[in-house]
């Protein structure tokens, strides 16, 4: 039996990791609380704009060329595994986010936009590279 709707809604909504769902234009339709918590947008501000909102200047032509093949084709480069990538803070501070793609598609199979799921490791990221910077060389 599945949960109804207002329970996808509820788990998506209080799930840790940001969730947000873009349609086929790149426009955000859903936003989580995690999201807003991570990217500082609430989601009355990100629901309506196009995902540049939270993508770094100097990664969107990239991450639209990406975007746009997996709405044409319906396949995703990665097949859903995590990626390390760049993240925009509505501050304008830059992130790394572990991220997922999945695309969604209606009942008959058709895309209708693509979900990821985020989390903020900017400070794993950064330890990390700080660690290597302090390491003695060889």
């Amino acid at each position: 039996m599945s949960a109804p709707h207002f329970l996808d809604a509820a788990i998506v909504e209080h799930i840790a990791e940001a969730v947000v769902f873009a349609n086929r234009d790149g426009v955000i339709e859903r936003w989580n609380s995690a999201a807003a918590a991570m990217f500082g947008f609430s989601a009355a501000e990100a629901i309506g704009q196009r995902l540049d909102l939270m993508i770094p200047e100097h990664l969107r032509a990239a991450h639209w060329r990406g975007f746009d093949a997996a709405m044409r084709s319906g396949t995703l480069r990665l097949n859903g595994h995590a990626t390390l990538t760049r993240g925009l803070h509505e501050s304008g501070r830059k992130l790394y986010v572990e991220m997922s793609f999945a695309l969604v598609r209606d009942g008959a199979g058709a895309v209708v936009g693509s979900v990821a799921v985020a989390r903020d490791v900017t400070e794993r990221v950064e330890r990390e590279k700080a660690a290597r910077a302090a390491a003695p060389p060889g």
